[in-house]
């Protein structure tokens, strides 16, 4: 199975921080938020990943491709765990490259994967969410593909307060945590939400996705949404995801990702603790 990882956009929420450099770059701890997406599927059994990305995103090819450079750098220092390292990034995946030449919104990104995708289903990940789980979110809907042999989008409870921030579902639970889906709204009021379960930046889908999204009309925001074009599919299911999904959308909750997974390594998780303790105190 292939993947498509779109990455397109402007990333406004993180001016000026993103003028010259892709949201998706942006350091997660001590990775950036789109190498996490990327070993995601690779933990899933997906070693051939189309990166969809628009104007100010060439940071994104360079940190995947070889650097000569820097390699016979570290390698004269005698720095063998970073040189490790840099060369681990290169040999992830098999990483290609499609450029959206106009913002038309999540639908037009992934349409621009048909002529790499054929007509095999695929996974998309979203470049600006990470997940964690003890089975690889993405590898938990390729189950469900593969067991009900329909498209498969990752979902999550969500407050009701919040839901006019997602696309949401419309279901029935056919076995636990799994949901036969029968409506999908993009960003509905909260009291017209038919349920709290949002669709969280996760799917595996069958190619005839791109029909229904060349199909689809521009939705919400003018831009073609992908959640309109999965309401056309014939037979869709959700599962909830069995783990936890970081949306690296807004400056606080990136904040608060890259403290997380910092106090998930045990190098520095004491000094942060104290660090964290001490900044509260003058507080």
């Amino acid at each position: 199975m292939k993947a498509v990882i779109p990455a397109a956009g402007f990333g406004t929420r993180f001016l000026p921080a993103t003028k010259a450099q892709p949201k998706e770059m942006l350091p997660v701890f001590d990775k950036p938020t789109i190498q996490y997406v990327i070993e995601e599927a690779v933990a899933s059994g997906i070693d051939d990943i189309l990166i969809v990305t628009g104007r100010n995103k060439r940071s994104i090819e360079d940190h995947f491709d070889k650097s000569f450079e820097l390699e016979q750098t570290l390698q004269s220092a005698g720095k063998d765990d970073r040189l490790k390292q840099v060369r681990d990034i290169t040999d992830l995946a098999d990483i290609c490259y499609v450029r959206q030449r106009d913002q038309k919104g999540l639908g037009d990104a992934i349409y621009c994967a048909k002529k790499h995708i054929g007509g095999e289903a695929f996974a998309v990940l979203l470049g600006d969410s990470i997940t964690k789980g003890s089975v690889p979110c993405t590898k938990q809907l390729i189950d469900v593909y593969e067991k009900y042999n329909a498209s498969a989008i990752s979902l999550e409870e969500v407050p009701r307060e919040k839901v006019e921030r997602y696309g949401i579902i419309k279901g029935e639970e056919v076995e636990k945590d799994i949901y036969r889906i029968d409506k999908l709204v993009e960003k509905p009021l909260a009291h017209q939400a038919p349920s709290n379960l949002a669709i969280m930046g996760r799917y595996v889908l069958t190619p005839d996705i791109f029909d229904k999204i060349d199909e689809t009309e521009p939705g919400v925001g003018g831009e073609i949404q992908l959640t309109d074009a999965l309401s056309k599919l014939d037979s869709i299911y959700g599962n909830t995801f069995e783990g936890k999904t970081y949306d690296i959308g807004n400056r606080f909750e990136w904040l608060k990702t890259s403290i997380e997974f910092a106090m998930d390594d045990n190098e520095y998780k004491n000094d942060l603790i104290e660090y964290l303790k001490k900044v509260i105190s003058q507080n």
